[in-house]
């Protein structure tokens, strides 16, 4: 792989590091505490054109590459991992199946719009009983003249207090397989429950949905055929590790670039605690850890570029930039001592965001099993 970026994803990333460092960083801290959907720099971002990156031209997108996207990512969760969430949502998860396999009246009427952040997607998948082992799903979708009926109830439905639409797993036919439906907001039979408080992304919104008898019409089934949801999952699942693993990468260079601008200026015994070699130690293992899972990750998103073998490497790429990512923001914490455990600044806000990047993709212990499957055959 030449790691050499090309002079337009240099461009792209020069252009979000401007963002954030203009407009995110400004207003993280004061987004976050407000515990609201970031609207207004949703609406940035959309201007920007962040969510048609990955997305045809036909539908109002940019067609460029996951490396691309990747370095995107990482400038906008360095200055807030909440606004990266609703962005990483919003270009792919919960818009990306509308575009796989919605009909043209779908696309017209969601995903472009989508695209241009006039409306917002998510997506459900996990369910009370029914997270990393996807044959625990227990909603069902019922035949009926015309449609479907929905039963069931999901969990930790990202942006679900805000989103005009979903995509909906769901069990249907004789088989009870997996089937992927589109549920719109005004749709009767969907309720949206409470949020759920978390102790990080608080501007990323999270909530319980129950499916009461909800009709959703035969337009909206995105599945081409009864049962081949888990297919057009896994699909995604490769892309959806790796830009969690470059999420993972902007919360953890935010962290370090926080402790290495403080140890500068925090004078102890005389002098910058950055001439201390206990400092010195934790900051360098810090910026090597950021550095092999900056590889790894965009190592990955290459792979996938270049339609080669990339499942084993996106899980690795994960795996490695979520746990590294949490102890490098764990480092920055303690160096800080003190004031890394002081709301006043932001340090304590990646620590508690980053892990945010350990579930999202798969936990830890389902991508090794993951990793140690391909490695076996």
């Amino acid at each position: 792989m030449d790691f050499a970026l090309s002079e337009e994803q240099r461009q792209v990333q020069e252009t979000f590091a401007r963002f954030c460092d203009d407009k995110v960083v400004p207003q993280a801290a004061a987004i976050d505490e407000a515990h609201a959907y970031p609207r207004a720099l949703f609406a940035e971002l959309a201007k920007l054109g962040f969510f048609g990156m990955r997305y045809a031209e036909a539908v109002g997108g940019l067609e460029l590459d996951l490396v691309t996207l990747c370095l995107a990512l990482e400038e906008i969760a360095r200055g807030s991992m909440s606004l990266a969430g609703c962005a990483t949502m919003q270009s792919l998860m919960g818009t990306k199946f509308l575009e796989m396999l919605g009909n043209a009246d779908i696309r017209a009427r969601l995903l472009v719009p989508a695209l241009r952040g006039e409306k917002i997607g998510a997506i459900c998948i996990t369910e009370p009983n029914a997270g990393s082992d996807l044959g625990g799903i227990a909603t069902s979708a019922r035949k009926v003249d015309g449609g479907y009926t929905l039963k069931g109830q999901k969990m930790w439905v990202t942006s679900a207090p805000v989103a005009d639409f979903f995509t909906v797993f769901a069990r249907a036919g004789e088989a009870r397989k997996l089937t992927i439906f589109l549920v719109e907001r005004n749709f009767p039979g969907l309720h949206i429950g409470k949020e759920i408080a978390k102790m990080g992304v608080w501007a990323l919104p999270t909530s319980e949905l129950a499916f009461d008898d909800c009709f959703v019409p035969d337009t909206h089934r995105l599945s081409r055929e009864e049962g081949d949801g888990e297919v057009h999952l896994r699909k995604l699942l490769a892309e959806i590790r790796i830009v969690t693993g470059a999420l993972a990468l902007g919360g953890a260079r935010g962290a370090l670039e926080e402790a290495i601008r403080y140890a500068g200026e925090r004078q102890q015994f005389g002098k910058p605690i950055n001439r201390f070699q206990a400092i010195q130690l934790k900051l360098a293992e810090m910026a090597t850890d950021l550095e092999a899972a900056r590889r790894l990750v965009h190592y990955a998103a290459w792979l996938k570029d270049h339609e080669k073998p990339h499942h084993k490497e996106a899980a690795m790429a994960k795996l490695f930039a979520s746990e590294a990512a949490l102890q490098i923001c764990d480092k920055a914490a303690r160096i800080m001592a003190s004031y890394g455990y002081s709301m006043e600044y932001p340090v304590q806000r990646h620590l508690r965001d980053i892990r945010f990047t350990l579930i999202g993709g798969g936990t830890s212990e389902i991508l090794k099993l993951i990793i140690a499957k391909e490695l076996s055959e």
